[in-house]
């Protein structure tokens, strides 16, 4: 047998560096408190932005789907895995979206594996921020093209790489988070797509924690910044804000067409579960009908960051809900979430290195369009008598 000791050296190293995180196992359906080892606690690190992964209509259609279609579909897109709720999810997002075309993957690191590669190839340039969610690097990896890196929501370094770079490559990608996950800062989506028309570059804008929380009833960041039709491709997940599972992009008739012949998760891995799928569509119909849900999560997120910032924690400066409050040492980022757990039921997993740079580990809290203004203050009294238990300045 393989001598394979060096497991324990790599975890105990991680333990020792206080990076080792504890999975905690929700032992009930997602919401504003869950159950956690047979006790109810507060959830505040989840992505369910708007409440809607146990939301009774979406749940409905789930079961209603699963009746009709079964519960798997049975093959890839290309060949007989594609239903008729596929096609109709397609044609609600790329409506729900003001686009033209929209295809649907299994998940959101999926469609950045699978767009990005058919988009550019060894010939070709991309620019990607420095920021960028390791789904996009990973998929620019595979695409084996030339990678510039421009410096966070530096606009000049940006310029200056595609004055500099752009005519190394036959086809250019600029390609950037919308929202940035361990900052909640705002892509400045618009002067890019100035940039990119300056320098004949596609633009891809991953999307996955804008969907549900930006634009119009969540439409987005495009929609946010007015840019219809000004950005190639657009993606975004299912998973966060619309509660299911399930990734998508979302551009021009001929763009989705040619992924359709040349992504491979597409050609390769079998087609989202129907259910998935109608609880999707269901969640866009929530959205469209009215913004109360988006505007209540808006309401929770600017009422617990107030509250923050007046007890003197540090917050990053998020322009979204994304609440982070940085600790800084990995240590004692650890023990405080231990500590929110075990002494205040209050669930808020830290964020270490390498997810962020050495020096600035936090908690992000995550509120949400069910949590109660309640909750809420348990919440900043929770993390106050927390950093002064554990003398955390």
């Amino acid at each position: 047998m393989t001598d394979l000791s060096w497991i324990d050296d790599e975890i105990n190293q991680l333990k020792n560096d206080g990076r080792y995180i504890p999975i905690r196992i929700l032992e009930s359906s997602q919401g504003a408190h869950v159950r956690i080892e047979g006790r109810e606690v507060l959830n505040m690190c989840s992505n369910n932005y708007l409440g809607l992964a146990n939301n009774p209509e979406i749940k409905k259609a789930v079961v209603d789907a699963i009746e009709e279609y079964g519960v798997g579909a049975g093959a890839v897109r290309s060949i007989a895995g594609t239903m008729k709720i596929h096609e109709e999810l397609e044609e609600k997002v790329a409506s729900f979206k003001h686009m033209e075309s929209a295809l649907v993957y299994q998940g959101g690191l999926l469609a950045n594996l699978g767009t990005i590669p058919v988009l550019v190839g060894k010939e070709d340039v991309i620019f990607s921020e420095e920021l960028n969610h390791a789904s996009i690097i990973d998929g620019m990896r595979l695409s084996s093209a030339k990678k510039y890196v421009y410096s966070h929501m530096s606009m000049d370094d940006l310029e200056s790489k595609m004055k500099e770079h752009r005519k190394e490559g036959k086809r250019a990608l600029v390609v950037t988070d919308g929202v940035f996950s361990m900052d909640g800062d705002i892509a400045p989506v618009k002067e890019i797509q100035e940039l990119k028309d300056r320098y004949d570059t596609m633009f891809y804008v991953d999307d996955a924690h804008g969907e549900g929380v930006l634009g119009k009833n969540g439409r987005g960041i495009v929609d946010h910044f007015g840019l219809q039709g000004k950005v190639e491709l657009e993606m975004g997940t299912f998973s966060k804000a619309l509660g299911s599972m399930g990734g998508f992009v979302a551009g021009s008739h001929k763009l989705i067409d040619l992924l359709r012949q040349r992504a491979r998760p597409f050609l390769f891995s079998s087609a989202l579960n129907p259910g998935d799928v109608a609880g999707v569509m269901k969640s866009i119909e929530i959205m469209e009908r009215d913004d109360s849900l988006v505007k209540k999560l808006w309401d929770n997120a600017q009422f617990l960051q107030k509250g923050f910032r007046d007890r003197g924690f540090r917050l990053t400066t998020t322009k979204t809900p994304i609440t982070p409050v940085v600790i800084g040492e990995e240590k004692k980022t650890l023990e405080l979430s231990n500590y929110l757990y075990k002494n205040e039921g209050i669930f808020a997993s830290p964020i270490v290195f390498p997810t962020v740079a050495r020096g600035l580990a936090r908690i992000r809290v995550m509120p949400s369009a069910v949590h109660s203004r309640e909750d809420l203050s348990r919440t900043l009294d929770a993390f106050e008598r927390g950093t002064k238990a554990l003398n955390i300045h």
